[in-house]
């Protein structure tokens, strides 16, 4: 088996300088010697074999148990490495029928009812709650930034994209009603309520997003304008003059964009404007990474746009605009990466040493993937009839001149210790 796996290396790793030590004790350099060199070593001829027949699933978990130790570099830079050679678009012959028998069933493992929903969603998104305060912004936002210039700090391009999402969602008028789906712990919801005057009622599957959302409100004074459930999609009434998804719909599953999209569709009200943001892929319809599916979002896909438009289309939805943000993705998630590991420590008190490795590759792994395979955000911007949207894109920088305006009115003051 040590010789299938070196052939698959040897196959994939042309560029670049990749040392391997197999558990034989054999070590074996692999690509033309450019870049940082990297090594790494297996610890066992039992996950050498494992990685050589699935390495998709079998590449991440090795990483975790610690059959697979980093020696020189570190697993981030090994995957960079990897995901960006053009081999690694021809697998090994086992790899590749594991591939074709994944997308075969594909929607099986998307079948998402609403009680799979709620126990896909807890997986994730109801951990400790000091997990996600260790590294991302202070808003808690779990999804993609908008970096507007290079070097802008996470907490700013975090910002920049509530407010950028804001904009094209219209509010041209106060108490507009808004639903936001998949509300986290409320940040979207809580920042259209305060400075875009909006009344909105966030759901989520989580208990643990829910009672912080709710808290926020509390302390910030807008629970009268920004309300919080435990509530499916499907078992919102309706209608809204606003409806904002962010991060929500990787979590629908294929199987299920005409139910969604035709939901949608139910609650917006005829002068309504809509706005799904989510992780996309551009090299058309594909499988969840399967080590992805098992250990950190169970029941979710990143879909294509060829998957999704047809779905708005027989919905009778407009697409009023499509926008792609590239490597803004990539780089929300190094700098999670990097907020993650400077608190390491903090993580392995509260769960364990393996549990560092798998969310450390999990961020590690996305960051590639975005860089390196196509992966990106779309933003679509949705109406049910025409004329609801301006012409051109002029309103969005108005209205994102405004969102600032009213960013710095509702900006607590600083106060001295004591006042």
């Amino acid at each position: 088996m040590e010789r299938l796996l070196r052939s698959a290396l040897a196959r994939v790793v042309r560029r670049g300088s990749l040392t391997v030590v197999f558990a034989s004790g054999k070590k074996v350099i692999f690509g033309d010697g450019s870049g940082e060199p990297l090594a790494m070593r297996f610890t066992s001829p039992a996950w050498e074999k494992q990685v050589a027949l699935d390495p998709e699933l079998k590449f991440g978990e090795a990483y975790m148990e610690g059959g697979l130790v980093v020696d020189r570099g570190d697993i981030a830079q090994i995957l960079a490495l990897l995901m960006s050679q053009v081999g690694l678009q021809v697998p090994s012959p086992p790899a590749k029928l594991l591939m074709k028998l994944r997308f075969l069933f594909r929607r099986l493992a998307q079948f998402n009812p609403r009680d799979r929903s709620q126990k896909n969603v807890a997986h994730h998104y109801d951990l400790d709650g000091r997990l996600y305060s260790l590294f991302l912004d202070a808003d808690r936002q779990y999804s993609c930034a908008y970096f507007e210039r290079p070097g802008q700090t996470l907490d700013d391009a975090q910002l920049a994209k509530k407010r950028h999402i804001a904009a094209k969602l219209l509010f041209n008028r106060p108490d507009l009603a808004t639903l936001d789906i998949g509300c986290g712990w409320g940040g979207m919801a809580l920042y259209l309520a305060e400075n875009a005057g909006a009344r909105v009622t966030g759901v989520t599957l989580s208990q643990e997003q829910l009672g912080v959302a709710k808290c926020r409100a509390e302390e910030r004074h807008l629970a009268d304008r920004a309300e919080f459930r435990l509530q499916d999609y499907r078992d919102v009434p309706g209608p809204f003059d606003r409806i904002v998804s962010v991060g929500m719909f990787e979590h629908v599953g294929v199987g299920h964009y005409d139910e969604y999209f035709t939901k949608i569709a139910s609650l917006l009200k005829d002068d309504g404007v809509a706005l799904i943001h989510s992780i996309g892929r551009s090299e058309g319809p594909g499988i969840t990474n399967p080590w992805i599916a098992k250990y950190i979002f169970p029941g979710g896909y990143i879909p294509a746009l060829s998957e999704v438009l047809p779905a708005i289309e027989r919905a009778g939805l407009y697409v009023a605009d499509v926008e792609i943000l590239r490597l803004h993705y990539a780089e929300t998630l190094k700098a999670w990466r990097e907020r993650f590991l400077a608190h390491r420590e903090e993580v392995e008190r509260i769960y364990d040493e393996r549990f560092v490795r798998m969310f450390e590759f999990y961020l590690a792994s996305s960051e590639m993937a975005f860089r390196h395979q196509g992966m990106e955000i779309f933003q679509v911007q949705l109406a049910k009839r025409e004329g609801v949207v301006p012409m051109t894109r002029a309103y969005i920088a108005e209205a994102e001149a405004g969102l600032k305006a009213a960013e710095k009115r509702n900006r607590p003051g600083l106060r001295l210790a004591g006042e």
